[in-house]
């Protein structure tokens, strides 16, 4: 790893890898409950041996064949996979009829194996008791949004870039019921990454909207729609669209 580079850039090189496959579709959900002191986030510790290992996630993974109705729509199955994974990593049962797909992220063709997520939301009040593996997720939190992402810069947690960003976008808001509002008032937002790095040396993720995503330019004038991963900690820069 670079001595620029953020241990959380799980992206990696910024050079295509030839041997890359068609991205796995997945799909996770954000579960959210009111606290006295503004909305939680359910999140997920995730085992050193896995995936995404040592990442806190949110409860998800990919499509299975049995997701699929019988006329095969993916964002259909999608729904269906977050519901499945939910029960099987924090035996907590949700309903897809209440949940909002408000992201869909895909990471650049660098890694012989990706993930291409639909990212859905829903408010939960009463639940079971939640329990983890041990294996594959080795703990849980309820946690609020900004804390979260305060944890990441101090270091205290690990967090990839689609998780970060959905937590900045819930740290704005007051309670789970303007969250859902503002999330469903929206068509979802497409997330196919272009990344690049700076004259700083510092890797950039970058999106629709930004000055330099259609050139993959970090260091193209204008507004910015990014994410940048130096060693010291996510900034993120989203003048060309409005959280």
């Amino acid at each position: 790893m670079a001595d620029g580079k953020h241990r959380n850039d799980f992206y990696g090189d910024t050079v295509a890898d030839k041997d890359t496959k068609p991205a796995i579709p997945a799909a996770t959900v954000v579960l959210l409950k009111d606290h006295g002191t503004g909305p939680e986030v359910l999140m997920l510790h995730r085992t050193s041996k896995v995936n995404f290992g040592g990442m806190w996630v949110f409860p998800g993974g990919r499509i299975d064949p049995e997701d699929y109705p019988a006329d095969g729509n993916l964002d259909v199955a999608a729904s269906n996979a977050a519901a499945r994974e939910t029960m099987e990593e924090a035996s907590i049962t949700v309903h897809t009829k209440d949940f909002v797909w408000f992201a869909h992220w895909t990471p650049p063709a660098i890694r012989s194996v990706r993930y291409t997520t639909w990212f859905f939301a829903t408010a939960i009040e009463d639940h079971e008791t939640i329990r983890v593996d041990g294996s594959e997720i080795q703990a849980h939190a309820w946690i609020k949004p900004s804390e979260a992402i305060e944890r990441h810069a101090k270091g205290e947690i690990d967090l990839v870039a689609p998780t970060w960003v959905t937590l900045y976008q819930l740290s704005l808001y007051d309670d789970s019921a303007d969250i859902l509002k503002k999330l469903r008032a929206n068509p979802p937002r497409i997330y196919n990454t272009h990344l690049g790095t700076n004259s700083a040396g510092i890797s950039t993720a970058m999106w629709e909207g930004d000055s330099g995503y259609e050139d993959t330019d970090p260091d193209a004038d204008g507004p910015t729609h990014r994410l940048l991963m130096p060693k010291d900690g996510f900034i993120f820069e989203h003048t060309a669209v409005d959280y």
